[in-house]
């Protein structure tokens, strides 16, 4: 076979640099956005941050010069008290025009311009914001450890207590035996009996109920602290010593028997044992708080649904024109290849940045527009919707679609959502419909909250409900919804007395 020549026609993508950074881009949640962009700016000198009242209020270089020379041209020996005029009607005016009469702290500035004044106020790097101020990062071992060292205690004791201190879990609970607890000290003279009555001081630390072995002995300890002599808890103290499991099984009638109560004696006695803590540890720890910054906001103007960018992730970008301009000065080649390729990186990231910022309110708005009986009613309202049907829409790819919505958050009247929540699978209906899951899940809701807590609906009276609404459901699909939810069966929903 000899070697020939061919010409042949075909159709291929490249991925450019500038189409892998605008996908790049694309698929950032918020936070990350913020980071890859401090990292543009810190590594290419053609970049620079703006505000829009910063473009605003530059003046005009033609305005400056003309002023200049008028300046330069007054020499009747009253140039300084011009100049001095000019700079207080300046500073009026700036102030009056910025900060309104009505204005709120936020609205000022007080950050020190260069490092210069006389304020004592730090910048806002080194000041605290008050989503910093009430927090504690004190864990549970580190709150135990310092009842520890308010307490008398031996040496050796105070060993066994940090080595039991070191087993307890998250929720307050030990969590390994006291055999294991001995093993682990290595020391032949500490016997179980020693370990027992360093426990039982823990246990009266605080939160009450910590340092527990298991549910009946958290409540018990409870129940002593509470110091609760009359009758209700007494029987309460009883109940949980005795007869747990059968308040687990909510088997109210053996229970009332074998403890020789009445109902109403039961009903006392349950209202103090609800009180209690089932996991004393929960209550301390950790304490920071994580916030969602939502990357879109909706408001209703006019009885119209309206989409807009959080300014506060949509930064405005440009370019430093003092190192622009070096481009034509530069001696060497090196220096004016390294700016030129610095500019080009600069103006397809603020490209990359700006088609970014364009799909994900397209996207956006399509979602909104789509779901306009969701922001009305709640979730009851919601329309079964995949990806495809916005892709179709917007006349884009569903990996496009699916790269907006992901980790990208929407402010809404009834609460921060993620884009991803507005799409649902669906079920139909009788009236040959659809039904999107997330309805039907709110439904299921609105019916297990309007039961009757003596007799609570099971799932398939809750899938003959849903059909006499024209939705069509099996009964593992609402017992698949309801655990969903976090609600418990109908036998663990029925009310005991």
């Amino acid at each position: 076979m000899k070697p020939s020549l061919q010409l042949r026609i075909s159709q291929s993508l490249t991925m450019t640099p500038q189409l892998q950074q605008a996908i790049k881009l694309l698929q950032l949640s918020s936070l990350e956005l913020q980071t890859e962009i401090q990292q543009a700016l810190e590594s290419n000198p053609m970049l620079e941050m703006t505000e829009e009242f910063e473009e605003e209020a530059r003046p005009d270089p033609r305005e400056q010069r003309a002023n200049k020379e008028e300046r330069t041209e007054d020499t009747d020996g009253h140039g300084d008290e011009h100049v001095a005029d000019t700079s207080e009607s300046l500073e009026t005016h700036t102030l009056s025009d910025d900060i309104p009469v009505d204005a709120k702290w936020e609205d000022w500035d007080l950050t020190p311009i260069s490092g210069s004044g006389s304020g004592s106020g730090a910048g806002r790097e080194d000041d605290d914001g008050f989503e910093h101020q009430g927090q504690t990062t004190e864990s549970l071992q580190d709150h135990l450890l310092w009842q520890v060292n308010l307490t008398p205690f031996s040496d050796t004791d105070r060993v066994i207590a940090i080595t039991i201190i070191d087993a307890i879990d998250e929720n307050g609970y030990l969590s390994c035996t006291l055999e294991d607890i001995v093993d682990s000290l290595r020391d032949d003279d500490i016997e179980t009996d020693e370990v027992l009555a360093v426990l039982h001081r823990l246990q009266q630390f605080d939160p009450p109920g910590i340092c527990a072995r298991d549910l009946r002995e958290c409540l018990l300890i409870q129940l002593k602290q509470l110091k609760n002599g009359d009758a209700a808890g007494h029987h309460a103290y009883i109940i949980v010593d005795q007869y747990l499991d059968l308040l687990g099984s909510r088997d109210t009638k053996t229970l009332m028997r074998r403890a020789r109560i009445n109902e109403d004696e039961l009903k006392a006695a349950l209202a103090v044992i609800q009180g209690l803590n089932p996991r004393p540890g929960s209550t301390i720890g950790d304490n920071n708080a994580e916030y969602i910054t939502p990357d879109v906001i909706v408001r209703k103007i006019k009885d119209r649904w309206q989409v807009e960018l959080n300014p506060e992730i949509a930064p405005r970008l440009r370019i430093n024109t003092s190192y622009a301009s070096l481009i034509q000065r530069t001696r060497t080649a090196a220096d004016n290849t390294f700016l030129r390729n610095h500019l080009q990186e600069a103006k397809w990231f603020i490209k990359s940045l700006r088609s970014r910022n364009e799909t994900l309110l397209r996207v956006a708005t399509a979602i909104v527009e789509q779901q306009v009986d969701f922001f009305e009613q709640g979730e009851v309202g919601m329309k079964p919707m995949v990806l495809a049907d916005i892709a179709s829409m917007l006349e884009m790819h569903e990996s496009t679609i699916s790269r907006v919505t992901t980790q990208k958050y929407m402010h809404t009247p009834r609460g921060i959502f993620e884009l991803k929540y507005f799409f649902s699978s669906h079920v139909g209906t009788t009236s040959g419909g659809e039904a999107s899951s997330t309805a039907i899940r709110a439904r299921i809701k609105k019916l297990i909250e309007s039961e009757e807590s003596a007799k609570p609906l099971s799932d398939s009276q809750l899938a003959k409900m849903l059909a006499k609404e024209g939705i069509v459901v099996a009964r593992r699909t609402v017992a698949k919804y309801r655990e969903a939810m976090s609600i418990p069966p109908s036998s663990e929903r029925k009310a005991l007395v």
